[in-house]
């Protein structure tokens, strides 16, 4: 049984007060919706638009593929902390109000952002060719490593603690699984750390488990939702789709179904082929962190915080309190600290003052670096 002390004991060290939610947003469907239904209409001025070359995947495109990312900087009046890697789940971007707003919290916190639109999401969609997945290392290292050289030339110009700029990963659903993945293959293939520190706001372990939650009936509307959101993604795909790709993305059966009628077809059809598996189940399996999370030392992962709510309708909690009360048996809490809370959807957090989640990461970075 996951004990509430061990949550408190870590929001004492923030001091932050445990979450209660905001009205009206009550509830885990409420809380995941609030942020489709309310536009807090925020600006960000971006700093500097970043091109970090990738490996050419599928196109036949003799020219090289790059990703796009956005670079938030705090004002100069506050010296840069840190360097935040801050990526979007599926069917996101770098424009969605959740990342804008979290960018927003972590530069008044005098944090620089660099906000990484993955393989296919707009803005970028012509820049590379096909979709991200949920371990997709050969686009995330080039990514880190660009956020390196950005720390550096942050660190030399003077308006920074130190000269030598930390960089921090903060991944929202998805995005946190993609930094868990490339942070355990980095510690795997070098011995070294990726990032310097992670947080994972509602971040999938059990890639499975989330394919069995959000195919729930009471789920038919969130996934479709998301699978218009990744069929339209890849059909806009400017390097072309190959006649079988397409035929699945839009063919409808008998009874006027899209054939691609669930996140699991598209990932069997599309995500698996694409990254080299074997299968859906041989790319579920293998791109789960949770039973590395597990059994692994975690000497060489970066000091990591998970956050995740016990209502989140679209990835089960179970994983999470699992990991946690394997965290404690092993007395590795020092390493990797998980925060569950009864309320709270999917990478919801609204709360009383704002967005609770937002808050937490926030402080824990801050923590960090004080």
């Amino acid at each position: 049984m996951v004990k509430a002390e061990f949550h408190q004991k870590l929001l004492d060290e923030l001091e932050i007060e445990p979450f209660k939610q905001r009205f009206p947003w009550f509830g885990g469907d409420l809380q995941t919706l609030r942020d489709t239904f309310i536009d807090e209409n925020l600006y960000l001025y971006d700093n500097e638009l970043v091109q970090i070359e990738i490996p050419s995947k599928w196109s036949k495109n003799p020219k090289k593929e790059h990703l796009i990312a956005f670079l938030n900087l705090p004002l100069k009046t506050l010296k840069v902390k840190g360097l935040i890697l801050l990526l979007h789940g599926l069917g996101g971007s770098s424009r969605r109000r959740g990342l804008r707003r979290m960018t927003a919290a972590l530069l008044d916190s005098g944090f620089a952002v660099l906000r990484l639109n993955l393989r296919g999401a707009s803005p970028g969609r012509q820049f590379a060719a096909g979709t991200y997945a949920a371990n997709c290392n050969s686009d995330i290292f080039p990514a880190i490593e660009k956020a390196r050289e950005i720390s550096c030339l942050l660190g030399s110009s003077g308006n920074t603690t130190n000269q030598a700029l930390p960089v921090f990963g903060v991944g929202i659903s998805l995005g946190g699984t993609i930094l868990l993945n490339a942070c355990l293959d980095f510690a795997s293939l070098t011995g070294s750390m990726a990032l310097d520190a992670l947080a994972c706001i509602s971040t999938p372990l059990d890639l499975s488990e989330c394919s069995a939650s959000i195919e729930r009936p009471r789920n038919s509307l969130y996934q479709t939702w998301l699978l218009n959101r990744l069929v339209q993604q890849t059909l806009e795909d400017p390097f072309g789709v190959t006649e079988i790709e397409r035929e699945f993305l839009v063919q409808r059966n008998f009874w006027n179904i899209p054939v691609a009628s669930s996140i699991k077809a598209f990932d069997a059809a599309i995500t698996a082929p694409r990254w080299g598996f074997k299968s859906v189940d041989d790319y579920y399996r293998t791109a789960s962190p949770l039973n590395r999370l597990l059994f692994n030392t975690l000497e060489k992962m970066p000091k990591t915080l998970l956050i995740h709510s016990l209502d989140d309708p679209w990835v089960p909690a179970e994983s999470a309190k699992n990991l946690f009360e394997n965290i404690q048996i092993r007395n590795l809490s020092s390493k990797l600290e998980i925060l569950l809370t009864k309320k709270g959807g999917h990478n919801g957090f609204h709360g009383l003052n704002g967005c609770w989640g937002d808050e937490v990461v926030k402080s824990w970075l801050m923590k960090l670096v004080s």
